[in-house]
């Protein structure tokens, strides 16, 4: 599998064939001049993972890609005449040979007077976790996990006790973008996670990384 970060949780992820983006959103651009793309994967509706224009450059230079999402994004992707497969909670799909499975229902939670609207993570070829904006335990080992490790729904501490919970052989930071100074989310990370024997691997914006 080849991981590549174009920036907070947009990843271009490459399995057995597959090409996959994650939650194209307004913090990075360079997603909308991939091309050979098979599935676009959207985990939520909120800007920094959906962002329409760059779905529609995408899709421009895509036309065959499949969006796999949820009703909530769904029902925005409709208003524009834009087809998509539903993908959610219990469901599970295969693209060459690639299981595709969603896991979990809502957005973490922000605040009471706000009310939670529709995540679903996905888990990719039995290997890569990806939760969206949610610490959601999907039941299975996982390999490798994208860690969200900032957002006004979360604290670094929760993340490193989801990741200390779920035990992946490798993760990586994700959602980070939201920060003046990504790297300032790492530091404690990395020293809890080389105390208790995990890899963490900081990806470089823009370059490929094999797992």
């Amino acid at each position: 599998m080849h991981i590549t970060k174009f920036g907070h949780c947009c990843l271009l992820i490459e399995e057995n064939g597959l090409r996959i983006i994650t939650d194209p959103g307004i913090f990075s651009t360079q997603q909308d001049d991939c091309t050979n793309i098979d599935i676009i994967l959207i985990t939520h509706e909120h800007p920094d993972h959906f962002h329409m224009d760059s779905v529609k450059a995408l899709l421009a230079k895509n036309p065959d890609a499949k969006i796999l999402t949820n009703r909530s994004v769904g029902m925005l992707l409709e208003k524009e005449q834009i087809l998509f497969t539903l993908l959610e909670d219990g469901q599970r799909m295969e693209e060459k040979d690639v299981l595709i499975e969603g896991f979990g229902s809502k957005h973490a939670l922000m605040h009471e007077s706000i009310p939670q609207i529709q995540n679903v993570g996905y888990l990719i070829a039995n290997r890569l976790f990806y939760p969206g904006d949610a610490f959601t335990n999907p039941g299975k080992d996982i390999e490798i996990l994208a860690l969200p490790v900032a957002g006004p729904w979360m604290k670094l501490g929760e993340a490193i006790d989801y990741a200390l919970t779920m035990k992946p052989q490798k993760c990586f930071p994700v959602h980070e973008a939201v920060l003046k100074t990504p790297g300032s989310a790492h530091g404690i990370p990395t020293k809890v996670f080389a105390e208790k024997g995990l890899p963490f691997q900081i990806l470089d914006i823009g370059t490929q990384y094999e797992f």
